[in-house]
């Protein structure tokens, strides 16, 4: 398994960072950002898919990062479904809706991914050597 230098190299929080970006830009939109409720839930779970995988990685320790990749693929997933309620009351397009739900999805998939290979790994992180 590649070893991380910094959780900026992680393709996971660079896919997380981008959701954020996007769910930026929606909730900027004039509708959207009356949505007071819905806006600060959206921005808190797509920052939240983000945040957590740099907060843990600086922890130095694989098992706490796993730990917290579930909680940042849990936000991603959350992020997804306030997205289909952004749909549901047309403050986004289908294609906006359909952009960022495929970047939520693929965060989930690569921190799943990235939490399958840290339980396998030997490597156990500098915190444990």
């Amino acid at each position: 398994m590649a070893t991380f230098k910094r959780f900026e190299d992680i393709i996971a929080w660079q896919k997380a960072r981008e959701l954020c970006k996007i769910i930026n830009g929606f909730t900027k939109k004039e509708l959207f950002s009356r949505d007071f409720k819905l806006v600060n839930q959206i921005k808190g779970s797509s920052g939240s898919a983000m945040d957590n995988i740099a907060e843990r990685f600086e922890r130095d320790g694989n098992i706490e990062f796993a730990q917290f990749l579930s909680i940042s693929k849990g936000s991603a997933g959350e992020t997804r479904s306030q997205l289909y309620r952004a749909l549901n009351n047309e403050l986004i397009s289908e294609n906006e809706f359909q952009k960022a739900y495929n970047i939520a999805d693929e965060v989930g998939k690569l921190t799943g991914s990235l939490m399958n290979r840290l339980k396998t790994s030997e490597l156990k992180g500098k915190k444990y050597k």
